[in-house]
């Protein structure tokens, strides 16, 4: 029987690049000296158990592992970036508050504001249901935009979306089956429809209309709803995602993919040369570390 093709993937960070593989994440980051550190951890079991093969709850089960596998690979370049002494570990105390101070600013910056402002302003002047919703989405998918915007303007931002884009074009070399080389990651584009940038776009739309089907019952339940359905929206929008990804050369699904794929313009730039022998070290480390025997 033939293997399931496995899909890596990753996320830009601070000066480098993290690959999520198998079995084990890689961050591979550059030091101040020119010297690419690397950081090789296996992945915990939490987010490659048979929950991981859940249609659903495995969306979840990502964004978790996003979040707390994201802010040690952040931990880490930064520090590496920084040259300080590249030590990775983090008390669980602190880990748990900053993954609860992110996730809690995106809750309230890209959930609860888009309600409250059509609270405040557009269910003063209707009463239907459906464009009270349609305005929560709408206003969220603006708030989401600008916010990419604005981050867009800072340098250092500018240049971790230029290691964004050195990931996506490392992926997409790896899954060509190319020699990973400037020469062969530099053929592909910097857009990827597994992209965490698509996630989020996804996840907008989505929202849209899960919360369209429940109406306008009073302010604390509705607030209740855009915390607690969440997971759920999570979930059916990886199953987009993951679908997207598996069938990106159909022409229906580039069609459906296209929003996604051209906001990546605001989150990617052309990476030198550097920033691609980075997410090459990181790809090759992360692949190597898979093919090892298991213990």
């Amino acid at each position: 029987m033939a293997q399931q093709q496995f899909f890596y993937g990753g996320q830009a960070v601070i000066e480098g690049v993290m690959i999520r593989g198998q079995r084990n994440y890689v961050v591979a980051a550059r030091d101040p000296e020119g010297e690419i550190c690397t950081l090789s951890n296996p992945i915990p079991s939490l987010y490659s158990g048979i929950l991981r093969k859940v249609p659903f709850v495995r969306g979840t089960l990502v964004l978790l592992e996003t979040l707390v596998v994201g802010m040690t690979a952040l931990t880490y370049s930064a520090r590496v970036s920084a040259g300080e002494e590249a030590q990775e570990y983090l008390g669980k105390a602190t880990m748990a508050a900053m993954i609860a101070f992110s996730l809690g600013v995106g809750i309230a910056l890209f959930f609860l504001a888009p309600l409250l402002i059509v609270e405040l302003g557009v269910d003063r002047y209707t009463s239907s249901s459906i464009v009270s919703n349609f305005s929560e989405g709408l206003i969220r998918l603006a708030i989401f935009g600008l916010y990419l915007k604005l981050i867009s303007l800072m340098p250092d931002i500018r240049r971790v979306f230029a290691y964004h884009a050195a990931e996506h074009m490392t992926v997409h070399a790896h899954e060509a089956k190319l020699e990973l080389n400037t020469a062969n990651v530099r053929k592909f584009g910097a857009a990827h429809p597994r992209c965490g940038t698509a996630f989020l776009l996804t996840v907008m739309f989505v929202s849209i209309l899960v919360f369209a089907l429940l109406g306008t019952p009073d302010l604390p339940l509705r607030l209740a709803s855009r915390i607690i359905l969440i997971p759920f929206i999570a979930g059916v929008s990886y199953e987009i995602i993951r679908f997207s990804g598996v069938h990106e050369h159909n022409p229906l699904v580039k069609l459906l993919v296209y929003p996604s794929m051209a906001l990546q313009k605001m989150t990617t730039r052309p990476p030198d040369d550097g920033m691609i022998e980075v997410a090459i070290t990181a790809m090759e480390t992360a692949i190597s570390a898979d093919q090892e025997p298991i213990d």
